[in-house]
């Protein structure tokens, strides 16, 4: 099991108080122990093409030109052009989907694992740092996921070329034999990527809507186990980041960067999954430090994550939400 120091104490302070505990999360070098080895390599399978995806949607370079010659002139040559760049796109388009299913599946397995039974939040962390460590790479892949969507408005540009001609191409049969074949999407998987890849983040959507279905449905989980696990969570990820002798234990330099986005994306999940948010009065997650750390950080590390909180999360700009957040907040 990773390096950990012991919570001294459960945070009973409000929000905006010092951290009463030191903590080490051994993101880097966390292995599973025995009770959580048939979860681990469930996760672990999926997590597997996680890095792929994100290469390829980063590369992701889209068939704008060739859909713009289709339009505008469109005889045999720039239409069969067009529909042949944009195949293998779609099919790269359906497995970041599929993908997306997958991830759904697994997310209710490990916040099962890391949210039931008679431990505390603190207790789970202690015992199941593994589980801890592929939970935060979910949350970093997610957050890197839609920031690389959001980069690229081709990709809905090229899934409704796509959708257009396959219509165009089912209402004149000589043209679908004359094409070469569409990828094996059916219309109500087609619906459905096309919903997928209209939200501007996608697999935000994809956690919050998993990890909100996981509350409601896992009645015997009081609700509290899991915003509390989240919340404990940031606040382990922004004394981590506070601390230079803690930052002196990563082995790697990336790690420190990795914690700063799994801190964001803890606040964001909370936010969505917190009946009344983040960002109340009464929140259990600092998110004035989290804030400030991020933006004594260099742009380059920051503004993408202060982004994220300012465009991503669902409370921000209700009447609940203190001025002094908004201000610290504003773009």
């Amino acid at each position: 099991m990773g390096k950990l120091l012991s919570l001294l104490a459960r945070d009973d302070s409000n929000c905006c108080s010092p951290q009463k505990y030191d903590v080490f999360l051994d993101f880097e070098n966390a292995q599973p122990t025995e009770g959580e080895k048939d979860v681990y390599e469930e996760v672990e399978k999926v997590m597997l093409s996680a890095e792929n995806i994100l290469e390829e949607l980063g590369m992701y370079k889209g068939a704008g030109r060739e859909i713009r010659e289709a339009i505008t002139t469109p005889n045999e040559d720039h239409v069969r052009r067009a529909w042949i760049t944009v195949l293998p796109l779609v099919t790269k388009l359906k497995s970041f989907y599929d993908f997306s299913l997958e991830l759904e599946a697994i997310v209710p397995k490990i916040l099962g694992e890391l949210c039931s039974g008679a431990m505390t939040p603190t207790q789970h962390l202690e015992t199941q740092q593994a589980l801890v460590k592929q939970f935060a790479e979910i949350l970093e892949f997610v957050l890197k996921f839609d920031e690389y969507k959001m980069k690229t408005p081709a990709i809905q540009n090229d899934f409704s070329y796509y959708r257009r001609t396959v219509n165009r191409m089912r209402m004149c049969r000589d043209q679908e034999d004359s094409m070469p074949s569409a990828p094996d999407v059916s219309v109500e998987v087609a619906n459905r990527m096309s919903l997928f890849y209209a939200h501007a983040t996608p697999m935000l959507k994809v956690l919050s809507e998993a990890t909100s279905r996981f509350v409601q449905e896992k009645t015997e989980i009081p609700i509290e186990n899991t915003t509390e696990t989240l919340s404990t969570m940031a606040k382990v990820c922004l004394r981590m980041l506070e601390s230079p002798s803690l930052i002196a234990q990563f082995q790697r330099e990336e790690t420190q960067l990795f914690v700063l986005r799994v801190m964001v994306g803890l606040v964001i999940l909370y936010d969505h999954v917190h009946p009344h948010g983040a960002f109340v009065k009464a929140s259990n997650v600092d998110v004035k430090g989290c804030v400030k750390l991020l933006k004594d950080q260099p742009a380059v590390r920051s503004e993408g994550l202060l982004n994220a909180l300012r465009y991503t999360t669902k409370h921000l700009n209700e009447d609940a939400t203190p001025k002094h957040i908004k201000n610290l907040l504003a773009a």
